[in-house]
């Protein structure tokens, strides 16, 4: 029988409304997630929880999401619960589809909490990575500057905070939050800006203290992006022009630093190679995420003592997380489970 599969579609509410540069990406009050359960019938009493963002951006939804997973599913085919096999299970689902990172990403999570309990073992452990990680910024969506200010002062204890941008309001927003805001500021613009708006605009984040500028403009604008980081004593990170591994030498000498979010690229394993390879193509590396619950929070932290920025937040943004298990520090930063797996639980209503 081998593995199988169970899916929910979660609608959650956010706590405060969200809003990007990008037309289509939520209403900003609400979002829409995917988690999975998969079953190896050799271990019956053991669960893998796993969880995938569809983001329609990259062509995906819940009704994507479905239609691929037997797919998947079938490319995986006889599944070895060892690291070697979660890694031979990634590169299956690669070869049988183009694309579909959250779809992968939900089963990848799911195989590697699998794997993880069956071996009585961390994620982290599994993967023989460090549980000494960065701490995460906190974001704070597009809206009324007096809004973002009171936002970034309820937010003032985090390390630094990323800004959305990419509207008339930029400059007024971010001078607001800097007034009550000492740290590090990140600016996102969510492809929302054209070269005359980073013309007008640089000089002024260099007076602010912006610490790195990530993806101004459209996914594919190269030239674009060459143009503004040879202009820009502040790092450029790519985010919509960072998917998948191949999207890494396009970028080479273009920008200064990638975005990597698992339910773009597939999963832990996938985040894992582009990260290392980033760093090793001389990249600064940037872990990101979508709005999600803490089982893809949890799974990028596996992750995230390979980035020098992190960003992952996205469970914090939610006004009730449906699962329990993972604990911020009072410094930030994610604390990575002992537990098997990636030591969560949903929460009893």
């Amino acid at each position: 029988m081998g593995l199988t599969l169970s899916q929910e579609v979660m609608s959650l509410a956010l706590r405060d409304p969200f809003r990007i540069a990008r037309s289509g990406h939520n209403e900003g009050t609400r979002i829409t997630t995917v988690i999975v359960e998969v079953r190896d019938d050799r271990f019956p009493d053991v669960v893998g929880i796993g969880e995938g963002y569809p983001d329609p951006f990259y062509g995906e939804t819940p009704l994507t999401m479905a239609a691929v997973f037997p797919m998947l599913i079938e490319a995986i085919g006889a599944f070895d619960p060892t690291v070697d096999g979660l890694i031979a299970a990634d590169h299956r689902m690669e070869r049988a589809i183009r694309g579909h990172g959250a779809a992968r990403c939900a089963i990848d999570i799911a195989l590697h909490d699998l794997v993880g309990k069956v071996d009585g073992v961390p994620v982290h452990v599994l993967r023989g990575l460090s549980s000494d990680l960065p701490p995460t910024d906190f974001t704070i969506g597009i809206d009324e500057p007096s809004v973002v200010a009171e936002r970034a002062r309820r937010a003032a204890d985090f390390p630094a905070l990323k800004i959305k941008v990419g509207g008339p309001a930029d400059l007024a927003t971010l001078r607001a939050a800097r007034e009550v805001f000492a740290g590090p500021i990140r600016v996102d613009a969510n492809t929302g800006w054209t070269r005359r708006d980073a013309e007008v605009i640089l000089p002024e984040l260099l007076d602010l203290g912006v610490e790195l500028i990530e993806q101004p403009f459209p996914a594919r604008a190269y030239r674009d992006l060459g143009w503004l980081q040879e202009r820009s004593p502040v790092p450029i990170v790519a985010d919509e022009s960072c998917v998948l591994p191949e999207d890494l030498e396009p970028l080479r000498d273009v920008v200064a630093g990638i975005n990597v979010k698992l339910a773009k690229c597939g999963g832990i394993g996938p985040a894992y190679r582009m990260l290392a390879e980033g760093r090793r193509m001389g990249f600064r590396t940037f872990l990101g995420c979508m709005e999600e619950t803490s089982v893809a929070i949890a799974a990028s932290a596996v992750v995230a003592s390979l980035a020098e920025w992190v960003d992952l937040d996205g469970c914090l943004l939610l006004a009730d997380d449906p699962f329990e298990g993972l604990e911020l520090g009072p410094d930030k930063r994610w604390r990575l489970s002992h537990r098997p797996g990636l030591g969560l639980a949903r929460k009893v209503a």
